[in-house]
């Protein structure tokens, strides 16, 4: 395990198996597995077989952890941390910002709901009740006896 583990990582296979991410990441697969077990980030799918399978994404996040935990002398918990700020650091947006949106759309409301001469319009004002259908009987032309039995519809 004295080698490169860039040289080992090749970007031509899509999923790793834990043995072969061990051997990438230079650590025993029971590493990977604890590993696992405390970061929420680090997830490998498993295949019908129940083995683990690493995507790139995978592999690459587990090289970033054995950097931070055994490079820079990071703490577990460190590890955490660093990974949850950068989670988050990109997602934030100041009150400003969305206080402004939040303008910005009520303007637009209040413009669509007038109509262009500057009055509501229909669809925004009362609407009056509708009408109730009235159920029409079908009308006769005579009665029975006039037409010879038959009753004719209109």
């Amino acid at each position: 395990m004295g080698s490169s583990p860039q040289k080992k990582f090749s970007t031509d296979k899509l999923f790793y198996k834990i043995g072969e991410v061990s051997i990438i990441a230079e650590v025993e697969p029971h590493v990977l597995r604890y590993w696992e077990s405390e970061f929420s980030f680090l997830k490998p799918r498993k295949n019908k077989t129940g083995q683990r399978v690493y995507s790139r994404k995978d592999v690459e996040q587990v090289l970033k952890v054995r950097d931070l935990l055994y490079k820079e002398k990071y703490t577990i918990a460190g590890v955490r941390n660093k990974f949850a700020s950068k989670s988050q650091g990109g997602r934030t947006v100041s009150i400003q910002t969305i206080q402004g949106v939040k303008k910005k759309l009520k303007e637009i409301l209040h413009s669509l709901s007038k109509s262009p001469d500057g009055k509501k319009p229909r669809s925004a004002a009362k609407k009056a009740p509708e009408k109730k259908k009235a159920t029409a009987k079908k009308k006769t032309r005579g009665t029975t006896e006039e037409n010879g039995g038959a009753r004719l519809f209109l």
